[in-house]
């Protein structure tokens, strides 16, 4: 289960050199991955707090969190470069820790990767050594090729110490769950002399705290629009693309601060012939969000407009908004849609089918949203009157007895 997450979450480019990852056609997200911790969009203090870990000769356990597409997955890839050595590959451990969860069989995936000799062994993945951490000489590698990331291989180990030589990590590990997180607490207390644990997650609050108070926690923040524009121009540049006028600005506004989603826009509007049409930023996200909108009349339908459910948030529980409401703000909110955009997603909803609506009814939704199309026009307030369009399709969806008790 070795190095298995393609998604490279980017870098400051200055000039990352060719390709190595091996790939016959390398997305952009891994043609111009990191090489070095300076190439991190990230802040000079998590920079810093990297190199340092990095060249430590006992690193500690990390906790990298932040949201999506902002360099977590980059950033552990780097420590293990230079804590491992060129050969980092074959004794970077990864579990993604969000497939495990509504899967058939789970704790035994989970204990079957951190004990692969069996559940009765002894022998436990945190538990072995590694030659390659004595000798990296065995790796033929060039500083072209493959650099360390610190600017500088680490010194080999004083004699009768024992180095590094292994690298668990556990991406999204705000999914493991309450019972299999304190199966990797003893193993980190017990275990992990050769060995260290590297976990990412959005959200820290869902890792318990043993595990949070033997891991050092580097958080990085969203990425500034600014920071976010300056590399997909470089990137641009690299691949000798010519963006539209205006549609750079319109890529960085839909993603959010998720440089990720920025240049892997930037890159499948370039593929598909779409980068010199800036209305394609539009059309590309209309046709993304089209479950959202489905979504959305569905649970209109059964009635479930407001709803609200408890998530623990550093520590407190909070109070959160779900039902249509809330991916009605998430349309609008986290995908940038606008008034006009959420009328043209609704309509494709209801008449493309795959509701599989009775005549009847959904002409009556159409009246309904032609009803809302019209208040929008007068009002300041495009939510309200989307709210009430969600209440008359509730009331719909009781008269053809969709709403579930």
């Amino acid at each position: 289960m070795n190095y298995v997450k393609q998604d490279f979450a980017i870098a400051e480019f200055k000039d990352c050199g060719p390709n190595t990852w091996g790939s016959p056609m390398p997305s952009w997200l891994e043609k111009h991955a990191p090489r070095r911790f300076d190439e991190l969009a990230v802040s000079k203090e998590v920079r810093r707090a990297l190199t340092t870990v990095s060249l430590s000769g006992s690193p500690p356990h990390m906790l990298i969190t932040g949201p999506a597409g902002v360099g977590k997955t980059a950033a552990w890839r780097l420590v293990a470069r230079q804590v491992l050595g060129p050969g980092w590959k074959s004794t970077a451990h990864v579990l993604q820790a969000r497939d495990l969860v509504g899967t058939a069989g789970a704790m035994q995936k989970f204990e079957d990767f951190l004990r692969p000799s069996g559940r009765k062994s002894r022998d436990t993945l945190a538990g072995r050594t590694s030659l390659e951490a004595f000798d990296r000489s065995m790796w033929e590698t060039s500083e072209t090729d493959d650099p360390p990331p610190a600017g500088m291989e680490l010194a080999p180990p004083e004699k009768g110490v024992t180095p590094v030589s292994r690298l668990i990590v556990i991406e999204d590990a705000d999914h493991l769950g309450p019972k299999r997180q304190p199966y990797l607490r003893r193993m980190m207390e017990s275990e992990s002399a050769t060995s260290r644990f590297i976990f990412t997650a959005r959200a820290p609050s869902r890792i318990m705290d043993a595990l949070r108070s033997r891991s050092k926690h580097v958080r990085i923040a969203s990425v500034e629009p600014e920071r976010i524009e300056s590399i997909l121009k470089q990137v641009s540049a690299k691949e000798m693309v010519e963006p539209a006028p205006g549609i750079l600005g319109d890529i960085i506004h839909v993603s959010g601060g998720n440089l990720r989603k920025a240049l892997f826009t930037l890159e499948l509007l370039t593929r598909t012939g779409q980068i010199e049409d800036r209305s394609s930023v539009h059309k590309l996200v209309a046709a993304s969000t089209l479950q959202g909108g489905r979504l959305m009349v569905e649970m209109a339908l059964r009635g479930r407009i407001i709803e609200w459910r408890w998530e623990t948030e550093y520590g407190r529980k909070k109070k959160i908004l779900s039902g249509a409401m809330a991916e009605l703000d998430r349309l609008m909110g986290e995908l940038s849609l606008d008034k006009d955009d959420v009328v043209s997603q609704l309509h494709r909803v209801i008449t493309s089918g795959r509701l599989m609506l009775p005549p009847e009814l959904q002409g009556e939704l159409l009246n309904y949203l032609a009803e809302c199309d019209a208040r929008l026009g007068r009002s300041s307030y495009p939510r309200i009157q989307f709210e009430r369009f969600l209440h008359q399709v509730s009331e719909a969806g009781l008269r053809h007895g969709m709403v579930m008790a």
